[in-house]
């Protein structure tokens, strides 16, 4: 008996020490996850700071039944999760890389009063990489071509145009509502979400970067999205503002044509959205360029072929291989409004 009691104790005090142990190493976790982004927030808020909920280990383990694969939101955002906490749906994003987590927090804390940026809720340090908490988007993100990842569902002109305007919108609030301008870095549809009123929301600043004082750019190893890519920033690895417009114009592309940044074009050949709307930007071979999908929807009235038009002017404007050619992402916001009203007057 006295044996048959050792070895019953034995496994509960490991399993003890090991509870003990995930328990430190969380602890630890905690303490170099909050102590680098402490010093980021008192470098970057400018003294100012957005109230947002830490969450524990256990609480996000128990939201996603452990980081199910069947709580992944879709195979385009494999990082992300949905779960239950406080009694209502949120989205919870696992880091890789500790850096980027942290710059994800900090700017998603201060985007979080636009309406049109992916709201944060709070964040968990207790991991090795810190894991963020956000709104739910009822929606889902978008795919490649601009369309719900979720039942591949085909967004409408109207739903695209104000999605557009919104998000130009947003990328303005990032590039002048701070004591510094923000650069993204890395626009692309993947990066947007929509909640259940179709109402696109930004997010995944893991890549942003500040603006130093009383400098026009900032340079820095290039990152992004191939396709996306400002090639002025690609070849200097300066970025700046422009270098989010350029991505942005590829953006618009992409809802304009209904087809990937880059389209695959048999074996070992692919079309850039840039290069076919350039050689194709002409008046009698412009709606070659238009979603099919799109022309059914708007018809043949001037008004709509004005309107997309003018919303490919905008898209090539924005791509001008010299940086300085390219708008201010406020006046693109003006223009996409001008736009809708054009035809959606409210």
């Amino acid at each position: 008996m006295a044996f048959k009691s050792l070895f019953s104790i034995i496994p509960c005090v490991k399993r003890k020490e090991e509870k003990e142990k995930r328990k430190e190493r969380r602890k630890r976790s905690f303490l170099k996850n909050g102590s680098i982004l402490l010093e980021d927030l008192i470098a970057s808020c400018d003294g100012k700071s957005h109230p947002i909920r830490c969450y524990s280990a256990a609480e996000l383990i128990r939201a996603t039944n452990n980081f199910d694969p069947s709580c992944i939101i879709d195979e385009l955002h494999d990082d992300m999760y949905r779960g239950i906490l406080d009694d209502r749906t949120v989205i919870i994003k696992k880091h890789y890389d500790v850096d980027e987590a942290i710059r994800d927090i900090i700017i998603s804390m201060q985007m979080s009063t636009h309406k049109n940026s992916l709201k944060l809720l709070g964040c968990c340090l207790e991991f090795n990489k810190p894991a963020l908490v956000f709104e739910n988007a009822g929606k889902g993100g978008l795919n490649s071509h601009g369309s719900l990842e979720v039942d591949n569902e085909l967004l409408p002109w109207k739903t695209r145009l104000r999605i557009a305007k919104q998000l130009a919108s947003a990328l303005t609030y990032l590039h002048t509502a701070f004591p510094r301008p923000i650069i993204h870095r890395d626009v692309k549809p993947t990066c947007i979400f929509l909640d259940d009123d179709y109402v696109p929301k930004l997010s995944n600043f893991s890549l942003s970067i500040t603006i130093p004082p009383e400098q026009l750019y900032v340079e820095d190893q290039v990152v992004g999205t191939n396709g996306y890519l400002d090639p002025n920033y690609g070849l200097t690895g300066k970025t700046s503002e422009k270098t989010d417009v350029y991505s942005f114009g590829v953006l618009l592309l992409v809802f304009l044509t209904g087809q990937r940044a880059i389209q695959p074009r048999g074996v070992d050949q692919h079309q850039y959205a840039v290069q076919y709307a350039r050689s194709h930007a002409f008046e009698d071979q412009f709606r070659t360029i238009v979603d099919p999908k799109i022309l059914e929807e708007v018809g043949e009235g001037v008004l709509a072929q004005q309107q997309l038009h003018d919303f490919l002017t905008m898209a090539l404007l924005c791509i001008e291989e010299e940086s300085e050619l390219r708008p201010d992402m406020i006046n693109v916001a003006k223009k996409l409004v001008q736009i809708e009203k054009s035809m959606f007057p409210s």
